[in-house]
């Protein structure tokens, strides 16, 4: 994804309405994108918390240039806040993650990741997902580095348990 320009940032940060929306429109794709596969069902909830915090915010951002990992650090807490919060067990679309060829794959990863905790989700997106290193999702999440390790070898073990429990190809 690429960043809106940071002029048009600039004009946002300064009250301009449609440079505003053009930011909120350029970011949206990619905050559905980080919320989907950590909050789910609740990933609408998320991306729109996000994109309200990002629009309130928006001034107090210092370098227009860090706008993406600054949206990435709010869309991150956002989606564990509103997975954390919710207690369904319905899956959001599996459109939501990405799943080449068979749509089918999709929906049984979707499955098995509504299995982990949104902890251990939000690490896989941020290493798997966006390849980030584990002291950059750490600072993130704000968690030491061990426990990003930790969550993410669990959350990569539990994966791999239940995908091969369902019966799907290892």
């Amino acid at each position: 994804m690429s960043a809106p320009d940071p002029d048009v940032v600039r004009r946002a940060q300064r009250g301009d309405l449609m440079a505003l929306d053009e930011v909120l429109d350029a970011l949206a794709p990619y905050v559905r994108r980080l919320c989907g596969p950590i909050a789910l069902q609740d990933a609408p909830d998320a991306a729109q918390e996000t994109l309200i915090a990002v629009m309130r915010g928006l001034k107090t951002l210092r370098d227009p240039a860090a706008l993406l990992g600054w949206v990435r650090v709010i869309a991150v807490r956002e989606a564990v806040r509103a997975a954390r919060q919710s207690a369904r067990a319905v899956p959001a679309e599996p459109a939501d993650l990405p799943a080449p060829g068979d749509p089918s794959l999709a929906a049984d990863v979707r499955d098995v990741l509504d299995r982990l905790p949104p902890e251990q989700r939000a690490v896989l997106v941020l290493r798997d997902l966006e390849g980030l290193d584990e002291e950059t999702a750490a600072r993130m999440l704000r968690v030491p580095t061990g426990t990003v390790r930790s969550r993410l070898f669990r959350a990569r073990a539990r994966f791999r348990l239940s995908w091969r429990d369902e019966g799907s190809p290892p």
